[in-house]
């Protein structure tokens, strides 16, 4: 299984996953050109993609949707609430748009991706883990808190993309106002870096062979601050990549 985060951030996701010959798209938060363009530069063909999956209605994950489908002929997966939330973002024509409940398994081939609920305050988020018989890759952004059977999902896992949002002390000396570092820190926005190294380290077992950190805030954390935080809790556990908010990852492979 192969993995590129296209970027992933506040200001736009997309997540490339490869496996068995199925080719994913989760999110569609930037631009058709962006997405070809940093598929190019790992010698991939947006074309190519098999469906883009929308993990919840935000417009970092979903603004894009409707381009990705009339640009690349691209199927999308949304289910109808994430859809009709969308819509406020003029998403135009798309002409194959796919429903599924949230909590449902879909099949791609002999990749099977698992949908799971979430908490974060979009109007159906979810967020996915990817099987391909032999591996299982989790994309767990935006996830609200630590809900019951997060745990237990990424205890299953292979390698995981999880949120690592902010900094608690950027956040709370930050200039953001009151109503928004409520929301950030609260039950349905975001998980720290704090969070999220005590969720690898509690949650993560043996097949757990690396994780990127995902989702950075642009004005609450720092990629060096993530991975200090994450190596001070973890230790040498686990290998770390960091999915930036402006670049094309390497290939991470599973």
């Amino acid at each position: 299984m192969r993995v590129i985060s296209l970027q992933s951030g506040s200001n736009g996701n997309c997540i490339y996953v490869e496996a068995d010959g199925v080719k994913l798209l989760f999110d569609a938060g930037i631009s058709g050109n962006q997405v070809q363009d940093r598929l190019a530069l790992h010698d991939l063909d947006a074309n190519a993609v098999d469906a883009v999956l929308i993990s919840h209605d935000h417009a970092d994950h979903s603004r894009s949707m409707g381009i990705l489908n009339r640009t690349f002929g691209l199927p999308i997966y949304a289910t109808a609430k994430t859809y009709g939330a969308a819509k406020r973002y003029a998403l135009g024509e798309i002409g194959d748009l796919r429903h599924f409940q949230s909590g449902e398994t879909l099949p791609f081939g002999k990749i099977i991706v698992e949908t799971i609920p979430t908490p974060h305050d979009a109007e159906d988020g979810v967020v996915f883990v990817v099987d391909d018989g032999k591996h299982r890759l989790g994309i767990m952004t935006d996830v609200g808190h630590v809900f019951n059977g997060l745990g237990d999902a990424i205890a299953s896992l292979d390698a995981v993309l999880l949120e690592s949002n902010y900094d608690p002390d950027m956040l709370a000396n930050g200039s953001y106002p009151d109503w928004l570092k409520k929301r950030i820190a609260g039950p349905a926005g975001h998980i720290s870096n704090f969070e999220a190294a005590e969720l690898l380290l509690t949650a993560s077992s043996r097949r757990m062979q690396w994780a990127c950190l995902g989702h950075l805030s642009g004005d609450s954390n720092t990629l060096e601050l993530a991975l200090t935080t994450h190596r001070k809790i973890l230790g040498n556990r686990l290998p770390l990549f960091v999915a930036t908010r402006h670049e094309v990852s390497g290939v991470m492979e599973i």
